[in-house]
């Protein structure tokens, strides 16, 4: 993939989240996860609150989510209309969840944006992430967002390199991508739009869109399908 390939509008239908316009001036994906702690305050500014509930400083949760006694609640979170958030969720800091998100069981998320009716159900790690519209990772799918040695993580592509400035970075989960069971997302990883990985993965770098990612040695082109 070349770099024009993982700008915003390649991997991520904008529409698909109130918070399109925490995108503003920004060319990829990842360059929000830099940003994400100070635009919150934009995010709330823009919420009804006719609809949401701040139940703590720094928390807002829309009236038709029940909130377990189990969930932890960090700070800078926002939970969108009809979001399913199960026992136990960790929701650290800087989370803004969209409509029709499932949060489950026993899950971490920190510094992450879910575009509407994404899922992470079952003992999902997601770390300074986006999930697109539609994504779904199935159980304990990891996204691993430090390298061992806290470099820098730099995305290689066709067309050269770019260095994301970033030392936490985990995936760009793009819209309508299957994750399959127990399957790693290494550091800095994007997975292409309505691509589909197998369980029991350790992914890393940019995967192309469209794709059925059976292993590192067996890729499959839908359309060739």
């Amino acid at each position: 993939m070349n770099k024009a390939d993982i700008e915003i509008k390649n991997l991520l239908d904008i529409s698909k989240t109130d918070y399109y316009f925490l995108f503003k001036n920004l060319t990829y994906p990842f360059e929000l996860i830099k940003v994400l702690k100070d635009r919150f305050r934009e995010a709330v500014d823009k919420l009804d609150f006719s609809e949401y509930n701040r139940i703590k400083d720094g928390v807002y949760v829309h009236k038709s989510v029940t909130i377990l006694k189990s969930v932890y609640l960090g700070k800078n979170i926002i939970i969108g209309k009809d979001a399913d958030i199960r026992n136990s969720a960790f929701l650290r800091e800087n989370v803004i969840i969209g409509n029709n998100c499932v949060v489950g069981n026993s899950c971490e998320l920190k510094n992450t944006l879910m575009f509407n009716e994404s899922k992470v159900p079952h003992f999902n790690y997601v770390g300074d992430s986006i999930l697109g519209y539609r994504a779904h990772l199935g159980a304990g799918v990891i996204l691993s967002n430090l390298k061992a040695d806290k470099s820098k993580i730099v995305l290689k592509l066709d067309d050269g390199n770019i260095d994301t400035g970033l030392t936490k970075f985990g995936a760009i989960v793009s819209d309508n991508v299957e994750v399959g069971c127990n399957s790693v997302l290494n550091p800095g990883t994007i997975i292409g739009r309505n691509s589909n990985i197998y369980p029991l993965q350790s992914i890393r770098g940019v995967i192309s869109s469209n794709i059925i990612y059976k292993s590192k040695d067996v890729i499959v082109n839908k359309e060739n399908r």
